[in-house]
């Protein structure tokens, strides 16, 4: 995985040398962006023979480069290459351009251009900290996703004490890895995961089906795989490419995808049905292609199999967590819903807000427990939100079911 770490200049610049290291060994490729006051603190030349790779620190190259095309759209190529960009240090003028939307230089341009997750440890003056316009601006860049690595208090650079230190490296290598989803904490788990929409046929050319794009289950899987669970997913037709290590069915209608979780169900430990299964299906299926005749043309439907609440009436010890894709009374009909359906989990999402939900990266979510747990998750991406519902899975492991 491809890591881009943002330095900023401020004099806490020169412990991103050792972070560097420590991301290294972590397993991750690191590529180093510098802004033209961190070169005052470290040279690019350092970066560039820790990380045996190229030390971006101008929006168009170098200036003995020859503009060309290639310099003039490095950001959209960083950008696209990326798993994670980390920003450490990030003075109160980074955070400021960042939250703002201030575009002037390359790494303000890539937090735009990347749709990587974001993690940035700010590092300045207590007072700069401290101050109402600095406080602002990472409460925006945290209600954007972005997570924040709250620097540390004690002697700082300028004399003063308190907080704005730059937090350990351990602590940021800690976020950074919990943003990847590179923790361990669900070895030996055997996780399920449904995603996808389902497609019920009509007649042989003809199906009913949703608007499930696959995103969210499939951010899931990726996620739990990366975590260490041994992981399975089971999906209905999508243009998506199965996570690489994560065991792949593919289905299409209701009756295979729940013949497929039954046949696996024994082996599970942790199931997560984040499938948009259809709730209804045609009575009969035409064996020929229904011709437009001009005149109006009624379906007969009949339910599909509930599957989820015949899981939950066989849950045993495993963790079952459902979604609830709602167009209205979205927390009254997830509270229903977790408890008829005997879960443990279930994650509430509005599907008919245009900027989250069906066919987007994002999604705005609130994760609802038997136990009593609700945390509403603010606009995030779609692989945030799945770190964010796995975090909840391992808590209930932890911390045993209500």
């Amino acid at each position: 995985m491809k890591v881009a770490l943002g330095v900023s200049g401020g004099i806490a610049a020169y412990k991103a040398a050792e972070l560097v290291r420590e991301l290294q060994q972590m397993g991750l490729e690191v590529q180093v962006i510098m802004t033209e006051h961190a070169q005052e603190f470290v040279r690019p030349l350092t970066f560039a023979a820790l990380t045996g790779q190229k030390v971006i620190t101008r929006m168009f190259g170098s200036q003995q480069q020859e503009a060309n095309v290639e310099n003039a759209i490095e950001h959209i190529a960083v950008a696209q290459s990326i798993d994670l960009l980390v920003v450490a240090p990030a003075t109160a003028d980074c955070l400021a351009k960042f939250a703002n939307g201030v575009a002037d230089d390359f790494l303000t341009t890539l937090y735009l251009a990347t749709k990587a997750p974001v993690v940035v440890a700010p590092a300045m003056n207590v007072n700069m900290w401290d101050h109402s316009a600095t406080r602002e601006n990472v409460e925006r860049l945290r209600q954007r996703g972005v997570a924040i690595v709250e620097p540390d208090a004690g002697y700082l650079a300028c004399g003063m004490t308190g907080p704005g230190r730059l937090a350990s490296n351990a602590a940021i290598v800690a976020r950074v890895l919990d943003v990847l989803g590179l923790k361990q904490d669900l070895k030996g788990e055997r996780v399920l995961v449904t995603a996808g929409p389902t497609r019920e046929p009509l007649d042989p050319v003809r199906y009913l089906t949703n608007r499930s794009s696959g995103k969210m289950g499939y951010a899931i899987a990726e996620a739990a795989e990366r975590r260490g669970a041994q992981t399975l997913l089971i999906s209905g037709p999508t243009a998506l490419k199965p996570p690489d290590g994560v065991e792949f069915v593919p289905i299409m209608t209701v009756a295979e995808m729940r013949q497929a979780v039954l046949d696996r169900w024994p082996q599970t430990t942790i199931a997560i049905k984040a499938a948009a299964a259809a709730d209804y299906r045609p009575r009969q299926r035409a064996s020929q292609k229904l011709k437009k005749s001009g005149n109006d043309l009624t379906l007969e439907l009949e339910p599909t199999e509930d599957i989820l609440a015949e899981l939950g009436g066989q849950k045993g010890n495993r963790i079952l967590v459902g979604f609830a894709a709602e167009t209205e009374q979205i927390l009254e009909h997830a509270r229903g819903k977790l408890l008829s359906k005997n879960l443990d989990l279930i994650v509430a999402n509005d599907v008919s807000n245009a900027e989250s939900g069906f066919d987007s990266d994002y999604n705005t979510v609130a994760i609802l427990g038997r136990n009593g747990v609700e945390r509403h998750l603010p606009k995030l991406r779609k692989t945030q939100v799945a770190q964010e519902i796995l975090n909840e899975v391992v808590r209930l492991r932890t911390n045993g079911k209500a």
